[in-house]
């Protein structure tokens, strides 16, 4: 679980320490966004009510239940695109159940026919970045991006930002916003005048592919940190102000034998689920070569732990808690830690053999802090098949 133990987030977020003592900065933050262009704050109808927003690490209980005052209306349209939820989003039967309901009308844009696309009213092709225009921010270096298309789109598959301008159309909107075409759209996304872009703008971003931030190679190696005071803080005013600790702190996992003994007095093995080698999330889980190469899903999990349950290695078990089930091949080996069973994934459900996958047994709780997912934060228990 993600606690207060960053507490000097928002300073050093994607911070990490090096084994030679270094701190690694994420450079995701260099971008001067303008994301009141983006956002269009403007538009809401009611500027006194926030517009509800629905967590996507939370999409099972928010697609299952039936909608009441204190929850906020029954969702009974969903548009889905960048994503693949029915695979990726923790709780997975709640979220399948979910995206299976009748009276749910569901369309997802996609380039391939997913586990989310199979509960599609509607699939409509989506461009590849090949095909499409878009501006990259930056994680590990100094530059912003032009996304150039290569080619044309193929077929009728249509920008996501398209597909957005018709429908605004014909459910006619006037507002003006909605007929800028995806080059205004990328002009409007980045503050030009922040002293960051040294002058830049959109057409010399489109027409050079990339523009340096005005930026030393290492940003904070002098102590300029994006805050406030210009430090780093290790007491937030800002998060006091958000209702958070100020200073660091060590919140339990929701799920272990220390915070909650009664839960894993009947699951004792804590689960993570870190990517295979060759996915990336559930992406490229369909290409039959790499999928060939993962083989199938598996369990990897200390002796210790193996030999009192009966579990050999090569042997099939099931994985499970209150929240599911599911099945892999048990890999008995040192490198997972005692009490510590690792399920790689993410595989899409319907090219598993049991048409599961790891986030059967994920939970929908959520970080005190930016109300993130707690994938790793799951207690289970593994038997023979």
């Amino acid at each position: 679980q993600a606690t207060r133990a960053v507490a000097c987030l928002p300073a050093l977020i994607g911070a990490w320490r090096d084994p030679a003592g270094g701190l690694l900065m994420s450079a995701s933050g260099y971008a001067p966004v303008d994301s009141v262009a983006q956002a269009r704050p403007d538009l809401r109808p009611h500027q006194e009510k926030p517009a509800r927003v629905v967590n996507m690490s939370a999409i099972g209980d928010a697609l299952c239940h039936p909608g009441d005052d204190s929850f906020g209306p029954k969702i009974e349209a969903l548009v889905v695109y960048n994503s693949n939820p029915v695979a990726v989003a923790p709780e997975s039967g709640k979220v399948a159940a979910g995206f299976a309901r009748e009276d749910l009308f569901t369309v997802v844009l996609e380039h391939f026919q997913t586990d989310t696309a199979d509960y599609a009213d509607f699939v409509l092709p989506a461009t590849t970045q090949l095909e499409h225009l878009d501006i990259h921010k930056a994680y590990g270096h100094t530059y912003l991006l032009a996304n150039n298309p290569a080619i044309a789109p193929l077929g009728e598959a249509k920008p996501n930002s398209e597909i957005f301008r018709l429908l605004a159309g014909r459910m006619g909107w006037q507002e003006a916003c909605f007929s800028d075409t995806d080059d205004q759209l990328a002009a409007q996304s980045i503050r030009w005048d922040d002293a960051r872009m040294a002058g830049g703008d959109w057409e010399t971003l489109k027409r050079n592919g990339w523009i340096r931030y005005d930026l030393p190679d290492a940003p904070f190696a002098n102590g300029q940190f994006y805050t406030p005071s210009g430090k780093c803080e290790f007491y937030s005013e800002r998060m006091l102000q958000e209702g958070f600790d100020p200073l660091p702190d060590w919140v339990p996992p929701y799920e272990s034998v220390a915070s909650n003994p009664d839960l894993a007095a009947r699951y004792p093995l804590a689960m993570i689920s870190p990517p295979a080698r060759h996915f990336l999330n559930s992406s490229f889980v369909n290409v039959d070569s790499l999928r060939a190469s993962v083989g199938e899903p598996t369990l990897d999990i200390h002796p210790a732990d193996a030999a009192p349950r009966g579990i050999e290695n090569g042997g099939d078990v099931r994985i499970f808690n209150d929240r599911g089930i599911l099945s892999a091949k048990a890999r008995v080996t040192e490198k997972a830690r005692e009490g510590v069973v690792v399920g790689l994934s993410i595989w899409w459900k319907k090219l598993a053999p049991d048409g599961k996958n790891a986030n059967e047994v994920t939970s929908q709780q959520l970080t005190d802090l930016g109300r993130a997912p707690t994938f790793y934060d799951c207690l289970v228990e593994v038997a023979p098949a």
